[in-house]
């Protein structure tokens, strides 16, 4: 199951994780987005205990989505030790995602 993060839990639940993170930069009003939700919610299932999946509303942490660069929603953004590794814009497959992830994995 996904996390829903702001500004005041980011640094702890994605900066300082210590799984990599799957960061889904999205908002209620965006179609895309929520077409994209189930994909977001599978890969939170698939890889329970290895990856921490978040959802940042940019409608609640607006300061996020310009602190990370996200102009276009949805945006998905790997995090592993803190630090951006993978970013996609728009739906993307769940392959896509996680190949990325195993790529990513201890």
């Amino acid at each position: 199951m996904s996390v829903a993060v702001v500004s005041d839990n980011f640094a702890t639940e994605v900066l300082e994780a210590s799984e990599p993170v799957l960061a889904d930069f999205w908002a209620t009003w965006c179609a895309p987005c929520r077409a994209l939700g189930p994909v977001i919610e599978n890969l939170s299932k698939t890889y329970a205990g290895k990856v921490k999946v978040v959802k940042v509303d940019v409608d609640q942490a607006p300061d996020l989505a310009v602190q990370y660069g996200v102009r276009s929603i949805p945006t998905v953004m790997l995090f592993k030790g803190g630090q951006p590794v993978g970013r996609w814009v728009g739906v993307q497959p769940s392959a896509t995602y996680s190949k990325a992830l195993d790529e990513h994995l201890d």
